[in-house]
């Protein structure tokens, strides 16, 4: 009896409500944890123990290299880039493993999953002197497009404001190079879905059974990258319609030019000697006229049908297209001229060779 009275009240201990009283603190639970300790930790800011004063920068230089493009951390790798920016804007400029190689390690971040990754990848072009991007345009170009077809939007976007940065540091080298007209007309195409079959087929209303193929869906988001597109291919045909700048004769220069080594890498790129043979679209087109020949005979069409149905959209799509509508409209008036330029010129001489020929 006794042991079982026992075991009834502490069943009912558990049920009993405490009776608090005035000044006492109240009863602590069984499985009460104390949290009221304190802790203190080491905090370290980079992943070397090395001194600073005895520190090997350019093995540290390698090493924030290899974190930016192996590391799993995406913190890591944003951390990594941020200090090689801070290496590659010092003054002097502090890169030991020079341009060439640090392009050809990091240019996979254009199309990194991480978007502060990208962000910081943009920074460290940025600080690049362009002098030392210039003989790399057509291997940046080339990751380029890759992002530019990209299924992440995001991506897609960051990837169009790399190609911004080129056109700005490097316009010349950026229509000029290797497949750097037709095939970015190209990937433009993929990402707006103005393919020249499809404007071939239009009818004299506008309307065609064609599909348009775009990589685009319609929403506000993508409504702005949209309309970013249209605004970077106002900006690259621009600079490919841009008139050359005659430069002044210099007799010093003229001669260099014959008997002294060239100063730029692969100064006979537009021969193609030794690389393998280019189809229309990996060809270099060096100068504008042969660009806008090119230009109107595949892309002048399927363009044009584009802005005009991206104007009718209105909206920063429309404002976008009114721009590269004016920059084509100038291109056609600055050709024309051209060409009238031409004729005169051919006119001039045939005169001459006939002149030539009588006397």
């Amino acid at each position: 009896m006794g042991s079982s009275n026992k075991k009834k009240r502490e069943k009912k201990k558990d049920f009993n409500k405490a009776k608090l009283k005035v000044g006492k603190a109240k009863a602590k639970a069984a499985n009460f944890t104390d949290t009221s300790f304190k802790s203190k930790s080491i905090v370290v800011n980079q992943h070397t123990l090395a001194a600073l004063d005895g520190v090997d920068l350019v093995g540290l230089f390698k090493q924030h290299l290899n974190q930016a493009i192996n590391s799993k951390s995406d913190k890591l790798r944003q951390e990594a880039l941020v200090q090689l920016t801070k290496d590659l804007s010092s003054k002097p400029i502090f890169n030991p493993v020079g341009v060439p190689n640090l392009l050809t390690k990091l240019l996979p971040l254009i199309t990194d999953s991480v978007a502060n990754v990208r962000t910081n990848f943009l920074k460290l072009l940025r600080a690049l002197p362009p002098s030392d991007v210039a003989p790399h345009v057509e291997k940046i170009l080339m990751y380029i497009r890759g992002g530019m077809t990209h299924l992440s939007t995001e991506i897609r976007s960051d990837t169009l404001s790399v190609l911004d940065w080129l056109i700005e540091v490097c316009p010349d080298e950026t229509v000029s190079c290797p497949g750097g007209w037709l095939k970015t007309l190209n990937s433009f195409s993929s990402m707006l879905g103005w393919n020249p079959s499809v404007a071939s087929t239009l009818s004299v209303k506008g309307w065609t059974s064609a599909t348009k193929t775009s990589l685009n869906k319609v929403s506000k988001k993508n409504g702005e990258a949209q309309a970013k597109q249209i605004t970077i291919l106002a900006k690259f045909l621009e600079a490919g319609f841009r008139p050359e700048t005659p430069l002044p004769y210099d007799e010093q220069r003229y001669w260099d030019s014959i008997y002294r080594m060239p100063t730029i890498p692969n100064p006979f790129a537009y021969l193609n000697l030794w690389g393998a043979q280019r189809d229309e679209d990996g060809e270099m087109y060096p100068d504008r006229i042969s660009r806008q020949q090119v230009f109107e005979r595949k892309w002048k069409a399927a363009i044009k049908t584009g802005v005009m149905g991206a104007k009718q959209e209105g909206g920063v799509i429309g404002r976008a297209a009114s721009v590269l509508d004016k920059v084509l409209r100038t291109a056609e008036e600055g050709g024309k001229k051209v060409v009238e330029e031409q004729e005169k010129v051919e006119e001039v001489e045939e005169v001459e060779e006939v002149e030539a020929l009588e006397a």
